[in-house]
């Protein structure tokens, strides 16, 4: 019988029981982070870590493309072009070792997250109830 290890455990409880829309911060920040440490590894001249970094940013934007919902309309289809542009971005930057390139992939993908944070908020703080059979007054 294998023991698992605690945190590994802890972690796939805690993905498990996250709201969707905590699931999609989490991915932007995981896609920000390797982003980052492949910058870090580029200044470094450590190209396997380069690659490595920018392969799991890459992973991300390909779980975000898979799990849209594309048939709910244009604004969907417009996002999954976008995360397949920066998908491809990621992959020049890696063949051309180009910092800005990755930058480019950082900036966007900053504006959709806090974009997503806010968005989130907003619909969290809403009191979507109906308010039908509800006797106003006014």
């Amino acid at each position: 019988m294998a023991v698992n290890n605690p945190y590994q455990t802890y972690q796939q409880n805690l993905v498990q029981t996250l709201s969707q829309e905590k699931l999609v911060l989490m991915l932007y920040d995981g896609a920000l982070r390797f982003c980052r440490q492949g910058l870090v590894a580029m200044e470094k001249k450590d190209y396997a870590g380069v690659s490595n970094s920018l392969g799991r940013a890459q992973d991300i934007l390909s779980e975000l493309m898979a799990t849209l919902n594309r048939d709910v309309g244009e604004i969907a289809e417009n996002l999954y072009k976008l995360y397949d542009f920066m998908y491809r971005h990621l992959v020049q930057a890696n063949v051309k070792k180009s910092a800005t390139m990755i930058n480019e992939v950082i900036d966007l993908l900053q504006q959709l997250r806090d974009t997503w944070e806010e968005a989130t908020k907003k619909y969290q703080s809403h009191d979507y109830r109906t308010r039908v059979g509800m006797n106003w007054q006014g």
